[in-house]
């Protein structure tokens, strides 16, 4: 193995980036190839694919400010993290180099970029995130998860290839899983999910929405929810008022299996959701998180909406009364909550990982 080619892979310490890099380092290894990950102190505490000696820290810096001192900063920091990386693949010679997004990935595409090694970036969401958009027109090749990113762009559009997101083992397990057909007079599975900044909209608004519904479809009701500790009695109290079948909990380590069981899902529109909903082929609500600087969870919803995989409700449109409108609708509806999972399944690619890796070996030069 220490003669066979090595590929860099460089991403933020977060889970939206590094479980991508994870599936695309698992393919790349069963094509022979050795593969290494660079980024920041955060991923030091992953548990996946890349043990510690895997693993190249390089100094990194998020833009967190406006201000000069700020951006003084963060300019020095990415500057001496470009220089580690430039030792580093002096050192290493790899034959190129694929970032993930945020920040740390900065350094060392720069630094393969003064080196002459090729590169390529990776983007999950509709919209590229500003790591990636400053970085895209110095790179050899750009890929997608979704379709049309940069169809607006000539430029940047005639080295894209759409590869979708490489998923882990568990979404593909649930991906095998077909949706199983609303039987109108049986249960209603209902997945109800959010993140740190997704998790309070959804307790205030949810509850109050299913109150609304029909006391009919009380009954048929089996939910699942992800709640914050700090929601979790009046939650709680709320379902238990209305004799709802309800568990909840503020994480499912399980959460692809309970995709898969699903009816219907209510979450925020991340990267992540929107791929894993497309590879697994379940009907939606979704509600973007408002405010971020690139609109990119309102874009990414946009994509299934188009593909009628999903109805996208803004934040402000999101109250119980219109939620209440939706569930009943689609209760009353089992023929389009079939298509809409088919029209989900139009947008996911479960052969992601293997599309990256082919686009990986040819601008590394390394194919069969």
């Amino acid at each position: 193995m220490n003669n066979s080619p090595l590929i860099l892979l460089a991403a933020g310490g977060t889970g939206g980036h590094l479980f991508p890099a994870e599936a695309l380092g698992v393919e790349l290894m069963k094509r022979g190839v050795r593969v290494r990950l660079v980024t920041d102190s955060r991923a030091l505490r992953y548990s996946g694919l890349f043990s510690k000696d895997m693993i190249d820290v390089v100094p990194s810096e998020t833009v967190r400010g406006r201000s000069p001192w700020s951006l003084a900063r963060t300019g020095v920091t990415l500057a001496a993290g470009t220089a580690v990386a430039f030792t580093l693949m002096r050192r290493s010679t790899p034959a190129a180099v694929v970032g993930f997004g945020g920040y740390p990935t900065l350094p060392p595409l720069l630094a393969a970029r003064l080196l002459g090694i090729p590169t390529v970036i990776h983007d999950s969401n509709a919209v590229l995130g500003r790591a990636n958009r400053f970085l895209s027109r110095r790179v050899s090749a750009i890929a997608t998860s979704l379709p049309g990113v940069l169809d607006q762009d000539p430029a940047l559009a005639v080295k894209t290839t759409t590869t979708g997101t490489p998923m882990r083992p568990a979404i593909l397990a649930a991906a095998a899983v077909p949706f199983a057909a609303l039987d109108s007079a049986g249960p209603l599975r209902l997945l109800v999910v959010g993140g740190s900044q997704g998790a309070r909209v959804m307790s205030d608004v949810v509850p109050s929405a299913i109150g609304r519904l029909e006391p009919q479809l009380w009954r048929r009701l089996v939910l699942v929810q992800q709640v914050r500790e700090e929601d979790f009695s009046r939650v709680r109290a709320t379902y238990d008022r209305l004799k709802i079948d309800a568990e909840l909990a503020p994480f499912f380590s399980d959460l692809p299996a309970r995709l898969a069981s699903s009816h219907l899902v209510i979450s925020r529109s991340g990267a992540g959701t929107v791929a894993e909903l497309g590879a697994v082929g379940r009907p939606s609500i979704l509600v973007p998180l408002p405010g971020s600087i690139d609109q990119d969870q309102f874009a990414n919803a946009g994509v299934l909406a188009r593909a009628n995989g999903a109805i996208r409700i803004a934040q402000g449109d999101f109250t119980p009364d219109r939620l209440a409108a939706e569930i009943s609708g689609l209760a009353a509806e089992p023929a389009r909550l079939t298509a809409m999972a088919a029209g989900a399944r139009t947008v996911g690619k479960l052969d992601a990982a293997e599309r990256l890796a082919d686009l990986v070996a040819k601008v590394a030069g390394i194919q069969d």
